[in-house]
């Protein structure tokens, strides 16, 4: 037993004075002899007996009466030695989009904030954070408003997260208790739950299950071809059951274009194909009606005219087979012979290819130059004779490579980059036996650039990364036959496609995106990004010919978003939230060793005040004084 104010304790050593008055009040009898008198000397006996027990017993009661009252105002109680240290609380409220599942008609995400309003008490101050959000050191009072507003975010932070977060916001202070309360639904995503990840800090566990982990979500939307003037656009559902199906509407801004059902596959995702009309520039939303997670059930899309890519050739010979790939459905190319090159036409291009000149004129090689840090793409293919130190300086300004020797000797063309960026969608499968194409005669070359095609021997054919190409070899049918090869169609669309990336069908919001915009905008001016009266800045940088647009953490909500320039719309952009919250798998966390580990948020207050609870005694030693007081009545009254 503990005492709140064990110097009054002390007073228990004036219990001796009623002890020494008691004595003093005894006192002895002498004995005198009186004849006849037997009968008076027995009563006057018990008399005396009588007397002394009555003595004794107000005595003890007393002596009680005072150790009990004395006892009370040392207020005695019984405690663990937590329950009388400095108290920190730090609460995580997972507000993900999982969170949005239903209990008893409501989202798991409302029925933490109004628990969590109930069970925290008024006056007492603690830290809250969320996945967006932080409150350090409040009141409930002070955000209880903002707490019952919270919304839903797409953003989840794992468990590591979680926990190096909250150490930023106990004290560093020593002799404190400090919990840690983690509310969630914990799903997989979330991260593996570690055992002892906090030292000196109690980890309390509330997992909030729904009624239902049934989800139906629109996973993806994605192109499949055009033909006679019709797109086919794929959709693909996520979460039905076994014979199960599900309409679906598809508007172009508010205007319903399409209306179909899909149905349940027991092999894969279930998914449909709708027709849209080509040519339309479509503000696409796709949704359905699904009563468990509401942010999937609505997809935006966005179609727009498809602007042609410009495609400038610099030739010394043949450039048939570019004219055959560059076809005008989407591009504009130009070829132009070296003696005969319109220098103005350069700043509008978004790939130029040098084809089998024999020399860069120092002249060229500064506007090339210029238009490559400007953003532009560079293919190289030499010619049968090139002056070596021509080409050297040229390319020692722009990339890691050097000319070094001719090498008349055939090579087979055998090896194949899949994972290269330039060709990793072109193949369904690594192909290991095919035509192998071949040269006569090859550069040896000294980079560090990635190779993308090699010969059978291990030197490069092509070498190249996002925005540089260059060949080691002339591609004139005169010294191979690549030109004739299968590979040479995807590999030079591709270069051309990825020197202008169009906008995408739409973007995923948190996703790291970069996209091009073709428009030419003034040195000061800069683009935004908006929708419904909210506008950002992306990171971006402009170009003779374009504006590269990043995105990364904005925007915060999807949808349809225009590109302004001052008042100008250059483009549009489809954003939607990650589905990777879509399935709905939680953790079993009934075995992690942690403080407590509840389904309620009350219950884990509750569980948390009775561990600091302080049981005090004091009201107990009144009620016995009070008692010894009444016996003392008592004992004067009817003791004789």
């Amino acid at each position: 037993m503990q005492f709140k104010h064990p110097e009054i304790l002390w007073a228990l050593f004036l219990l001796l004075i009623p002890i020494l008055i008691h004595l003093f009040q005894l006192r002895r009898f002498k004995r005198t002899p009186f004849t006849n008198v037997a009968m008076l000397q027995r009563v006057v006996s018990e008399s005396r007996k009588s007397n002394s027990l009555k003595k004794w017993l107000l005595l003890f009661t007393r002596l009680l009466l005072l150790a009990c009252i004395i006892i009370a105002f040392a207020q005695p109680f019984l405690a663990k030695e937590t329950a009388l240290q400095e108290k920190e609380l730090v609460i995580y409220l997972d507000d993900s989009f999982s969170m949005q599942a239903k209990k008893d008609a409501f989202s798991l995400l409302e029925i933490a904030t109004q628990d969590l309003v109930k069970s925290i008490p008024s006056e007492s101050r603690f830290s809250l954070f969320t996945n967006t959000k932080t409150y350090k050191d409040v009141t409930l009072k002070s955000i209880q408003n903002r707490l019952l507003s919270t919304e839903n975010q797409p953003k989840q932070l794992t468990y590591d997260q979680i926990v190096l977060k909250s150490k930023t916001l106990f004290s560093d202070r020593l002799n404190t208790q400090k919990n840690l309360i983690i509310i969630s639904d914990f799903q997989e995503q979330l991260g593996e739950i570690t055992e002892d990840s906090l030292q000196d800090i109690a980890i309390n566990l509330v997992s909030l299950k729904p009624e239902n982990t049934t989800n139906i979500a629109i996973d993806s939307v994605y192109l499949i071809n055009s033909l006679n003037n019709q797109i086919e656009m794929g959709i693909t559902i996520s979460g039905l059951k076994e014979e199960q199906s599900i309409p679906i509407s598809i508007f172009d801004d508010t205007r319903l274009i399409a209306k179909t059902a899909v149905e349940h596959n027991p092999n894969q995702k279930a998914s449909t194909t709708v027709s849209l009309q080509e040519g339309e520039a479509i503000k696409g939303r796709i949704s359905l009606s699904d009563n468990s997670l509401t942010y999937d059930n609505t997809f935006f899309f966005n179609i727009e005219k498809r602007d042609k890519i410009n495609v400038l050739a610099i030739s010394e010979t043949d450039s048939g087979f570019l004219n055959r790939i560059y076809t005008d459905e989407e591009f504009n190319f130009k070829d132009f012979e070296l003696r005969n090159l319109d220098y103005s036409q350069i700043d509008a291009q978004n790939l130029i290819i040098l084809n089998g000149i024999s020399a860069v004129p120092t002249g060229l090689q500064t506007v090339l130059k210029k238009f490559h840090q400007n953003g532009g793409s560079l293919v190289i293919i030499p010619g049968q004779e090139i002056s070596v130190d021509s080409y050297n300086a040229f390319l020692s300004n722009i990339f890691s490579f050097k000319y070094v020797k001719k090498n008349i000797q055939e090579q087979k063309i055998t090896t194949i980059a899949f994972n290269h960026p330039l060709l990793v969608n072109v193949f369904e499968k690594q192909v290991a036996n095919f035509e192998y194409p071949s040269v006569k005669s090859y550069w040896n070359v000294k980079t560090n650039g990635p190779k993308i095609v090699s010969f059978a021997n291990g030197e490069p054919l092509l070498i190249g990364d996002a925005n540089f190409f260059i060949f080691t070899a002339a591609l004139n049918s005169e010294n191979s036959n690549f030109k004739n090869a299968p590979l040479i169609v995807p590999t030079f669309y591709n270069m051309a496609i990825n020197s202008f990336k169009m906008p995408k069908l739409y973007l995923t919001i948190g996703n790291n995106t970069t996209i091009d915009i073709p428009n030419r905008i003034a040195k000061d001016n800069v683009v935004k990004v908006t929708r419904d009266n909210v506008d950002f800045i992306p990171l971006q940088k402009s170009y003779s010919n374009k504006v590269n647009l990043t995105f990364i953490d904005n925007p915060a909500k999807d949808g349809i978003y225009s590109i302004v320039n001052g008042n100008d719309t250059l483009s549009s952009l489809a954003f939607n939230f990650n589905r990777k919250e879509s399935v709905l798998r939680y953790q079993n966390i009934n075995n992690i060793d942690v403080k407590t580990i509840q389904d309620s948020i009350p219950q884990a207050f509750k569980t948390i005040a009775k561990d600091n609870s302080i049981d005090q005694y004091w009201k107990w030693f009144v009620i016995f004084a009070l008692i010894f007081a009444l016996v003392e009545v008592l004992i004067q009254k009817f003791l004789a």
